[in-house]
């Protein structure tokens, strides 16, 4: 129910985001504090991938595409699902209270984001932008961790990139369910666009994230690595609308899961670099 391979698009973000977090503010490696945060993002995915199972479960049923998932094809109940989400919520509302009061505070608001998105594909197609809003958390949430406190917008233009990076890639994903979501009444930009159209702003959304993560690298302190990291991801934005048009879906999740997944990680590894060396 649960993907690692959903969780590599956030996780490295908010990796980056605690360095960036000790860079900004003249900070010691704090051990304790980037624990918490992967703890915080584990319990964060796991609350809100099995709350979209859970409330989609009599949708998922319905479609060929998802009617294996594992609370739709009954392997887990809805019950054993609804523990689980509380379980996961609690313990990332503990996680956030350990690191300090500000991502406590915050916790609930998270929350509220990262859960609410299952709801919107039933009223609204701008649902991507939710699921972005939702990821875009990860930097600055890792960031807080550290500081405590809002000092700095690099973290911010970050969250941005995140944003419209994630909403992107959604976009591309829920292509498949084009004919199914109108048949259905779901919202998504694909069903109220087409796909053509969809696409096109997909490239929008993505040349927007490109040109964030560019402006990004002017407010920070940065040396030659994180520009190799943010050509590397740029070109991985190009390469997964290389792989996909709309005669030909084959590759979705080729784009979906590798190039993006891929992206985040290197992006990641070349910021962080760059902090230091």
């Amino acid at each position: 129910m649960v993907k690692f391979s959903h969780s590599i698009f956030a996780m490295p973000f908010a990796i980056f985001g605690f360095f960036l977090g000790i860079k900004l503010n003249n900070l010691e490696f704090d051990y304790q504090i980037f624990i918490y945060i992967i703890f915080a993002m584990i319990f964060a995915r796991n609350a809100a991938m099995a709350f979209n199972r859970f409330l989609d479960r009599d949708i998922d049923v319905l479609n060929d595409r998802t009617k294996t998932r594992e609370v739709a094809s009954g392997i887990i109940t809805p019950k054993n699902a609804l523990i689980f989400i509380i379980i996961n919520s609690l313990l990332f509302v503990i996680t956030a209270y350990l690191i300090n009061m500000l991502t406590f505070f915050l916790s609930p608001v998270a929350l509220i984001v990262i859960l609410g998105y299952s709801y919107t594909k039933r009223f609204t197609p701008l649902c991507h932008l939710v699921l972005g809003l939702g990821l875009s958390l990860a930097p600055i949430g890792a960031y807080l961790s550290v500081s405590g406190s809002f000092n700095s917008i690099v973290p911010i233009i970050f969250s941005f990139v995140v944003l419209f990076w994630t909403a992107g890639f959604d976009i591309i994903y829920a292509l498949q369910d084009e004919e199914f979501d109108k048949e259905n009444g779901l919202k998504s930009i694909p069903s109220i666009l087409g796909k053509k159209k969809a696409l096109r702003v997909s490239e929008l959304l993505h040349l927007t994230s490109a040109v964030l993560i560019i402006v990004a690298g002017f407010f920070m302190p940065q040396g030659y690595w994180y520009w190799i990291g943010a050509g590397v991801f740029i070109q991985l934005l190009y390469r997964q609308h290389s792989l996909v048009s709309v005669d030909d879906l084959s590759k979705v999740n080729l784009a979906f899961f590798t190039s993006n997944g891929v992206a985040s990680l290197l992006f990641a590894i070349f910021g962080i670099l760059s902090l230091y060396f």
